[in-house]
């Protein structure tokens, strides 16, 4: 199974010690020339503070997240799954994941990157800034940068059954055919509802832990249900494709 997560803006910056980033580590190392490509371009652009401030839609008080941009070949790394916070990555809790859960964590979990295309959870990487919607001078669309070499790295991956949990902006930077893909909605006492962006993360968060640290091996959407409402989730059935978690209102 490959389970993809969003990425997030906040990263966990950098650690006290760690080796520098070393793109032929990487999952999926088809993507190495275009990684190198943006990289080259984001370390290139980051020494312009207007320029770069543009082309990642920063504010002027987020001068430190160029900062980091201007040092990512010499920046200390750690794995993506610890890089990453926010909302979904304190749902998932892997710190809290005993050492077997954290190992299947580091084989199923992946996470989408503007920058990286995707990453595996153990895969060493910067804290960095670069979002799918952002637009690198010369370079057009990010999604145009990494289409379709993204999309065939995952559709070769070869790990089974794919749960796409990653944003829209990210997901289209790569898409895979036939994947899982879950939406959070609130109903409300009358019985209605509506799709909910407060906790989406969360509850992907907690729906990728369920499927980290449970016991089942699910190959299909059904399976993901049945995972999810093991673990004390509210999950239906959409479609072949397609899970929801209704939370209440």
């Amino acid at each position: 199974m490959l389970i993809l997560l969003p990425p997030s803006e906040t990263k966990a910056g950098a650690p006290d010690s760690g080796a520098p980033l070393d793109l032929g580590l990487l999952t999926f190392p088809a993507l190495t020339p275009i990684r190198r490509r943006l990289l080259d371009a984001v370390i290139a652009v980051s020494g312009d503070d207007d320029a770069a401030r543009t082309a990642l839609g920063l504010s002027a008080g987020q001068t430190g997240e160029i900062e980091r941009n201007r040092v990512l070949r010499t920046a200390p790394t750690r794995p993506a799954i610890e890089q990453y916070t926010g909302v979904l990555y304190e749902a998932l809790d892997v710190a809290a994941m005993t050492k077997a859960q954290r190992a299947k964590a580091d084989a199923r979990l992946a996470v989408g990157s503007a920058l990286f295309g995707v990453v595996g959870a153990a895969d060493p990487i910067p804290a960095y800034r670069l979002s799918a919607g952002s637009r690198l001078p010369g370079m057009g669309t990010l999604a145009a940068q990494w289409k379709p070499d993204l999309a065939d790295a995952l559709a070769g991956a070869d790990r089974g059954l794919v749960v796409d949990l990653r944003s829209g902006g990210y997901a289209a930077l790569g898409r895979v055919p036939g994947a899982v893909t879950a939406t959070v909605v609130t109903e409300k006492p009358d019985g209605s509802r509506s799709v909910v962006s407060h906790f989406n993360k969360h509850h992907k968060g907690l729906l990728a832990r369920a499927l980290v640290t449970g016991r089942a091996e699910p190959t299909d959407a059904s399976g993901v249900v049945r995972v999810a409402q093991k673990a004390g989730l509210r999950a239906e059935l959409t479609s072949p494709t397609e899970v929801t978690i209704v939370t209440a209102g």
